[in-house]
């Protein structure tokens, strides 16, 4: 099914929601653009704020899975849409006979013939003029805002479009980089500040080209508005109004001109399952994220079953409890820890190299390797942790392909192998695998299990911790993601989630390889 961009002409705003339900039939549409259809009487674009967030809000409601975008440049420009930068539009549904629909159609160089929702040529824009006070509705030249804007969602959308239609001349956003988000939740997938800038840009050039955008990194809450004396507003929110005063203050220690502050209501969350917040935020689309495809696997070489998922996660990250899960779904699981005791055996090859290195201080009276002895000495030296991982690895490898060829070989080769390892990453063995599903957790909450559950210090669990791929190269090199930070029910969830996408994309593929 060809994904297509639709634009609506708004007039009637009361039946706005039935113009959404209509359009809920065209599955087709991923994108959609609203032109307000004004009246011609001249009042200040801002008048329509209220009525602009209302509309976001709305269409979330009817509309959650489309991109919806309302034009600003056309409130400011009265229905011109020469300089906007737009999508190709493949078809302008209109919730009226209004005659401005035709014009647009040849503006805009649509081929397909108009959709009008209802009959009716109604406009009642007017009445939602917001009628507020003057300072509320005034435009000024530059105005500046900042965020992390990660993942552009409903919230942002209205933060910026009600900085948009305050300015005249210049939109400065700052940008937060990983320097200020590190105590956000789920911050290791927070996508890369070049991306989320051009994200933003992308999003500011649509609704509206005629302003100068400058969207620029920043790595302190204050960013240009410490230093340029060319601004005149800050668009902040309810949550960062205490930020917008902290600016004016550090502008009048600079003795720079203080900022008109314009606050806007936080936007509430209508899904308040499990962890997330209150109100729509970048956090719950991250949480939303876990269980689901990141990116999709790159194709192997190697053979379609049984199909491989490394699983891999830090120390305490919860990822033998979701191996656990994953066997219960139908998986059958190699726990590689339980694979390596097997190889540290006496008479095994790996067992007479760990030896020949480590002494045989290391070994118990009944003369096996006690790991207990064994692990202060690698984890206190890089070194000779990397000999010692330079002797298990490859042994370790080479018996797990041993196995896994042994069950392509039987009868009752499985659909699905999770292969558990903790080293998955730093051996190498992504490349042993379909794709690598891994499990993190926050350093802290990874500490505190540590130290209840090992009985170790603190600083000898920060130590290992520190000796492992941090959380953002595991997601970095991951295709699903996982966090049990929170209770096991919503773990348990992420699971499910992932199962169901896996079991969707293996029914593909096998019929693809007996076609």
């Amino acid at each position: 099914m060809t994904s297509t961009t639709g634009l609506l002409v708004v007039s009637h705003v009361k039946r706005f929601g039935q113009s959404l339900k209509a359009l809920q039939k065209h599955e087709c549409l991923k994108s959609l653009y609203v032109h307000l259809n004004v009246p011609p009487t001249r009042v200040p674009v801002p008048s329509y704020g209220r009525l602009i967030s209302q509309l976001y809000i709305e269409s979330n409601q009817h509309l959650p899975k489309k991109d919806f975008n309302i034009l600003v440049g056309t409130l400011k420009n009265r229905g011109t849409f020469d300089k906007l930068h737009l999508k190709p539009v493949d078809y302008i549904f209109s919730d009226g006979q209004h005659e401005v629909c035709e014009q647009l159609r040849q503006q805009l160089n649509v081929q397909q013939p108009i959709v009008y929702l209802f009959n009716e040529d109604i406009n009642d824009l007017e009445e939602f003029q917001q009628l507020e006070p003057e300072e509320r509705i005034r435009v000024y030249n530059n105005v500046v805002l900042g965020g992390t804007f990660d993942r552009i969602h409903l919230g942002h959308k209205i933060f910026l479009s009600q900085a948009v239609i305050r300015a005249s001349t210049r939109l400065v956003v700052g940008v937060t980089t990983s320097k200020l988000t590190k105590s956000k939740t789920l911050h290791e997938l927070i996508l890369p500040v070049e991306k989320r800038i051009e994200e933003v840009q992308s999003f500011l050039t649509e609704i509206d080209p005629t302003l100068q955008y400058e969207v620029v990194p920043i790595d302190d809450p204050f960013g240009p508005t410490k230093s340029d004396p060319n601004m005149d507003m800050i668009v902040v929110s309810e949550e960062t109004l205490r930020g917008g005063e902290k600016v004016n203050e550090l502008r009048q220690q600079n003795k720079l001109n203080k900022l008109e502050i314009f606050c806007i209501e936080l936007v509430e969350s209508s899904d308040k399952s499990g962890p997330k917040e209150s109100k729509v935020s970048s956090s719950n689309t991250r949480i939303d994220l876990l269980g689901t495809r990141l990116r999709k696997p790159d194709p192997k070489t190697l053979p379609p079953l049984p199909h491989i998922i490394g699983l891999t996660g830090g120390i305490a990250s919860g990822k033998s409890k979701m191996a656990q899960r994953l066997q219960g779904m139908g998986a059958l699981v190699m726990d590689c820890d339980k694979i390596a005791h097997e190889i540290y055996e006496p008479d095994q090859v790996c067992y007479n190299k760990i030896i020949e290195e480590f002494g045989t201080d290391i070994l118990n009276d009944d003369r096996r390797i006690n790991r207990a002895k064994l692990g202060p000495i690698v984890f206190a030296d890089a070194n000779k942790l990397e000999k010692l991982n330079n002797i298990v690895w490859p042994e370790l490898m080479v018996e797990v392909n041993r196995r896994i060829n042994e069950l392509r070989k039987g009868p009752n080769c499985p659909k699905v192998l999770v292969l558990e390892a903790a080293v998955l990453l730093k051996a190498g063995w992504d490349k042993e695998v379909h794709e690598v599903w891994s499990m993190i957790i926050p350093p802290e909450e990874a500490v505190r299990r540590i130290v209840e559950r090992n009985g170790l210090s603190e600083e000898e669990a920060r130590r290992r911790i520190a000796s492992q791929p941090s959380n953002s190269e595991m997601v970095s090199r991951s295709h699903v993601v996982f966090s049990s930070q929170w209770d096991s029910d919503f773990t348990l969830k992420q699971a499910e989630k992932a199962w169901k996408i896996l079991m969707d994309d293996l029914v593909h593929i096998t019929t693809s390889s007996n076609l």
